[in-house]
């Protein structure tokens, strides 16, 4: 955990040139390093960047504030909960929601695209017992 108060993910320019990839006469080595592609020596990704680390920047900022208002111990807490909670099985045969880990995370109060399309196109299992022998192997 980062000690940050930043809201927004911090951009990180990834470039990559001729000089990372150079041989000995300063010209691309393809057989070491592959085919080069555009998508690697262009500028750009910094919006992808900082989409891709959002929400752990988010919950950085918030454990850093807990543990300036209530201490140290706080978000120690919390990450054990969140640990032990996501250990947690989930019953065979149900479809899989964690909604201990939601409610630590504080996204029991948000609507994802995830509360509506679980994987459920087919169905619930029409027999949880079957389901039960299978995870148990009987």
């Amino acid at each position: 955990m980062e000690p940050s108060y930043r809201i927004v993910p911090p951009s990180q320019i990834k470039t990559a040139s001729i000089n990372d990839t150079a041989g000995s006469l300063g010209l691309h080595d393809t057989l070491q390093y592959g085919i080069r592609s555009i998508a690697t020596e262009i500028r750009g990704g910094q919006f992808e960047n900082r989409i891709a680390k959002w929400e752990e920047t988010q919950d950085n900022a918030r454990l850093h504030m807990l543990a300036n208002l209530y201490g140290p111990s706080a978000p120690m807490r919390l990450l054990m909960e969140r640990q032990i909670v996501s250990a947690s099985p989930h019953m065979p045969g149900m479809p899989q929601s964690n909604i201990h880990l939601d409610i630590l995370m504080g996204r029991d109060e948000t609507l994802d695209p995830t509360d509506f399309f679980l994987g459920l196109e087919s169905g619930p299992p029409l027999s949880i017992h079957n389901e039960m022998e299978k995870k148990l192997r009987l």
